[in-house]
């Protein structure tokens, strides 16, 4: 109940999870009664998750549960940085190494913010997410061992308890701003349309044309600290043109190549950036497209 209050006390929705446990302890769609607070239809832990000491109080009175905050509404986006073992993998490097590549590439220290120890040896990093904007949760998008929950998840709060161990705060701190670098590579891809008919074709394909000239110059000109973010930006955005068959992948990755050389970055830097980002969306696309 502690661990709740003082969550709540930050302006972060907490609902119960499971004594012991992950999982949420509130009754699911099935066994809904619709009465309380689901009076006017079934609400989930998303939607019942709250910063009223008294429902805390009379939530945490049943049983020692431990504690969900809810991301989303909390305003939160945060980073979840994993140990290698507990994604299948022992001799990578783990999140909280990438992460710390990733902000130096970047141009930035690794952010000063609220974070906690996970009993698995991880860590999570505590953002505040962009006002207007609905940020959702990514696993792999940012790198191996490194995904975010924001919009749809929730992490376990500090003084919860499993059976690996304690969810334990490392500090006191505010919760940081996300980081520009890190929210331009975590924005949406832009949805593709339905596939264009052969009346269209040309005509995506001057889109695609333009769209390709724009990112290559976006990146050519980015500054100092911006320039890997903007890059993986355009490879990920130019990637769906790719899967839709709009421009082979050896232009795009030639012009995003010398543009990202142009910008400041070595050789070895963007290929590394520009594999990654392209292999990422163009799966994507294509399964969004062969699923439409």
């Amino acid at each position: 109940m502690h661990a709740a209050l003082d969550a709540a006390e930050r302006g972060w929705h907490v609902f119960p999870l499971r004594p012991g446990g992950k999982p949420p302890a509130l009754h699911g769609e099935k066994s809904c009664t619709r009465t309380g607070e689901c009076a006017d239809g079934h609400r989930k832990w998303e939607q019942r998750a709250t910063t009223d000491p008294d429902r805390i109080r009379a939530a945490w009175s049943h049983a020692p549960y431990n504690v969900g905050i809810a991301t989303g509404p909390s305003g939160l986006l945060v980073v979840d940085l994993d140990t290698p073992e507990h994604k299948g993998s022992s001799d990578a490097p783990d999140g909280a190494t990438t992460f710390g590549a990733l902000c130096e590439r970047a141009g930035h220290t690794v952010p000063d913010t609220y974070r906690t120890r996970t009993p698995s040896g991880g860590s999570h990093l505590y953002f505040t997410a962009p006002p207007g904007v609905r940020l959702t949760n990514t696993a792999g998008t940012v790198a191996d061992s490194v995904d975010t929950r924001a919009w749809g998840g929730h992490v376990v709060a500090a003084g919860s308890i499993t059976p690996a161990g304690r969810y334990e705060a490392l500090c006191d701190r505010l919760a940081a701003p996300l980081p520009e670098w890190l929210h331009t590579i975590l924005q949406p891809a832009p949805k593709p349309s339905q596939s264009p008919s052969e009346a269209l074709t040309g005509q995506s394909r001057r889109y695609a044309d333009v769209a390709l000239a724009n990112e290559t110059q976006n990146v050519a000109t980015a500054q100092h600290g911006e320039r890997e973010a903007k890059l993986f930006r355009a490879a990920r955005a130019l990637g769906r043109f790719v899967a839709w068959g709009d421009l082979p992948r050896h232009v795009v990755e030639q012009a995003l190549q010398a543009g990202g050389e142009a910008a400041g970055l070595s050789a070895s830097e963007c290929r590394s950036t520009l594999r990654s980002a392209l292999n990422w969306s163009i799966t994507h696309n294509q399964i969004r497209r062969e699923t439409a």
